[in-house]
């Protein structure tokens, strides 16, 4: 039986279209929570919401536009009445070193990974104070925690996501805000976005079999791994949590 920790509470997910971010949908609708799952990927979208049905509804949404932050909520708002969860699943994933990361690669894995992250924190602390708390959970990596060497843009970005997140907790904290965050950190995960970046390379075999060889459970995780973690948090079984982050990686950090 389904345990159904999220009846008649209200989610935003964004990075919906695929990977993390849509597992989280699945597993959220499927616990009896209402999803908003924004995305640039309109198409994306659309099949989501064939799979999930009318407690899900699409929102085409660029997480670096801040103004567009008020729409998704205010959208939200208007069609359930209130907010409990927020995902921040969007995200980029771009190779490159000190040496070789271009200055606009680095600014846009910046205004996504980071900016999106940080205007979605802000836009939901309204809706979520009238709703009585909620909670926040925000993806960061395990390239956040641990450098690779090649990803340096997509590291940063994630490291500061991690730092983000207990500033953000500590703040609801202070000012008696019901309110919690948390970060979490995944390995490698199967999802069309890693899958991209071994197709960058003429060799992907090769660094997929590289990446793989750092995984001592010796596979790639499923991004239903993650979305287990990420339901956990967004629940009441962690009202005790807030600040904390957990790493979904195969043991690849232990």
């Amino acid at each position: 039986m389904t345990v159904r920790r999220f009846e008649g509470r209200v989610a935003i997910v964004t990075g919906a279209a695929s990977g993390i971010g849509r597992a989280v949908c699945h597993r959220l609708c499927a616990e009896g929570s209402a999803v908003a799952g924004t995305d640039v990927d309109e198409a994306g979208l659309d099949r989501v919401a064939q799979e999930l049905g009318e407690d899900f509804m699409t929102l085409t949404h660029d997480v670096c536009d801040r103004a567009a932050w008020t729409g998704v909520v205010d959208a939200v708002m208007a069609w359930r009445g209130r907010l409990d969860v927020l995902v921040n699943c969007a995200g980029i994933l771009r190779h490159g070193s000190i040496l070789d990361t271009t200055l606009a690669s680095w600014r846009r894995t910046q205004a996504v990974n980071l900016d999106g992250t940080f205007f979605g924190c802000q836009a939901v602390v309204k809706p979520m104070r009238a709703s009585g708390g909620g909670s926040i959970v925000n993806l960061s990596s395990m390239a956040g925690i641990q450098g690779a060497g090649d990803l340096l843009a997509y590291s940063t970005s994630k490291g500061a996501v991690r730092a983000l997140t207990k500033e953000v907790a500590m703040h609801f904290c202070n000012h008696g805000d019901a309110i919690r965050c948390n970060s979490v950190h995944p390995g490698v995960i199967d999802t069309p976005m890693v899958r991209n970046y071994f197709a960058e390379f003429e060799d992907s075999q090769r660094v997929e079999d590289e990446w793989l060889s750092i995984q001592p459970a010796g596979a790639l995780g499923r991004p239903e791994d993650v979305a287990a973690m990420i339901a956990f948090l967004a629940s009441d079984d962690a009202a005790f949590v807030t600040g904390a982050e957990y790493v979904v990686d195969g043991g690849a950090l232990a």
